[in-house]
């Protein structure tokens, strides 16, 4: 018997006997794979065969290298450990962590006041800090440290003196231009000029509308940049400024050549009496290694203090994350051998 045209649509669906309302109108015949709920479903892990192959074969090579370095007697690991703690090698560490804290201070004082300088509308600020930036940035590093320890042929006599005026102090460079103050002077002067770009860069990803919105309201372009812009670009300045000290503390090796008792120059001075070069170059490895990573979880903490956002995060914490990729490595695993069995 045929249903009455006039039956409205809800109708034929109520009386439709052992269908459900989703296959009458979908028209779906029962007993599909439509009728699987999504907690019926067994879901199945992707496979990753080549991230599998890749992790054994880093882990051979590792465990090459492991067994290479700790089976081979010629590291001499008993003299690396001798030395390890030596009075003359922890004088080099302090004098070396002096240099790195002095010189990026210094280094980043100059960067901020030449990227100002930089971005100013006045054009001898401008390009006298864009021909700092040029010079420090083409020369290298090495020939600059040589350069200011050997001033004293150019300028035997060092003055301070009012233009066209009288002489306000003056002294012998030997005397004024020491190893140290050339490490200083060197390693500033140098960083001042990586530094500035950081900073640029910085305050170029700000959002241009926060200077004029501050300058509509009155505030002048010194205070726009210390109370608005510049916090708000710490977030781009802080990680490559990060990278920045961490290769400065490596760069104070240089200062050796200065005859300057850095980590370097002792391991050096102990070598050439005791001819261990090999465990002595390891002891000064493992040194810049333990204090690279403090300042690498310094950084870390760092970045995530000034992250955007008004809700911040509380930063993860470096071993939970170890964790959890350890944890998140360990159930593909098992969920692979499952699937294999």
């Amino acid at each position: 018997m045929r249903a009455s045209t006039n039956a409205e649509p809800s109708d034929v669906i109520a009386s439709t006997s052992g269908v459900s309302s989703d296959h009458a109108v979908t028209g779906t015949p029962a007993g599909t794979d439509v009728d699987r709920r999504p907690a019926d479903t067994e879901a199945v892990p992707v496979r990753h065969p080549g991230r599998w192959l890749a992790t054994a074969v880093v882990a051979l090579l590792g465990a090459m290298m492991a067994v290479s370095v700790v089976t081979n007697p010629r590291f001499r690991w008993g003299v690396v450990w001798e030395y390890m703690f030596d009075a003359s090698i922890l004088d080099g560490v302090r004098l070396t962590l002096l240099l790195t804290v002095v010189a990026e201070a210094l280094g980043i004082a100059m960067g901020v006041v030449l990227a100002v300088m930089r971005l100013s509308p006045n054009p001898v600020l401008s390009r006298s800090a864009w021909a700092y930036i040029w010079f420090f940035r083409g020369t290298p590093l090495l020939v600059q440290l040589i350069f200011w320890f050997n001033l004293a042929a150019l300028y035997p006599e060092i003055s301070l003196s009012i233009p066209f005026g009288p002489t306000l102090m003056s002294g012998d460079a030997n005397t004024l231009i020491t190893p140290f103050a050339v490490a200083i002077l060197g390693l500033g002067l140098n960083e001042g000029a990586y530094a500035a770009e950081i900073v640029r860069g910085g305050i170029a990803g700000v959002d241009s509308g926060q200077s004029e919105a501050a300058k509509a309201l009155g505030i002048t372009h010194i205070q726009t940049l210390r109370r608005i812009v510049l916090p708000q670009a710490m977030k781009l300045i802080v990680p490559p400024l990060g990278n920045q000290t961490i290769l400065m503390l490596k760069t104070t090796s240089l200062v050796s050549i200065l005859a300057l008792a850095d980590l370097l120059y002792s391991a050096q001075a102990i070598y050439a009496r005791t001819f261990q070069t090999m465990p002595l170059l390891i002891v000064v490895s493992i040194w810049y290694l333990a204090i690279t990573s403090v300042l690498t979880v310094g950084q870390h903490y760092l970045e995530a203090y000034f992250a955007t956002g008004e809700h911040r995060a509380e930063p993860e914490k470096l071993l939970h994350r170890w964790k959890r990729n350890l944890i998140g490595l360990r159930r593909e695993g098992s969920s692979t051998r499952k699937e294999a069995s």
